[in-house]
């Protein structure tokens, strides 16, 4: 199964940005959507599917870090 994740862009250079995914730092390709620092992304495979709104990223991350405990 696959699983996309949500993180925050922290960096842009050209079509990838760096990524903060779980307090893991993942340079993904942002060629798909139009993103600015700070934005939150949906990220699988390497990829920025989806802008996503900071109330929705933050509920995603708390879902993943209770599944981590």
């Amino acid at each position: 199964m696959c699983v996309a994740v949500p993180g925050k862009i922290i960096a842009i250079n050209g079509n990838y940005a760096k990524v903060d995914v779980l307090n893991n730092i993942c340079e993904v390709n942002i060629k798909l959507v139009q993103v600015k620092l700070d934005d939150y992304v949906l990220v699988h495979a390497g990829f920025a599917l989806e802008v996503l709104q900071p109330e929705l990223a933050h509920e995603m991350i708390d879902i993943f870090d209770a599944l981590g405990d």
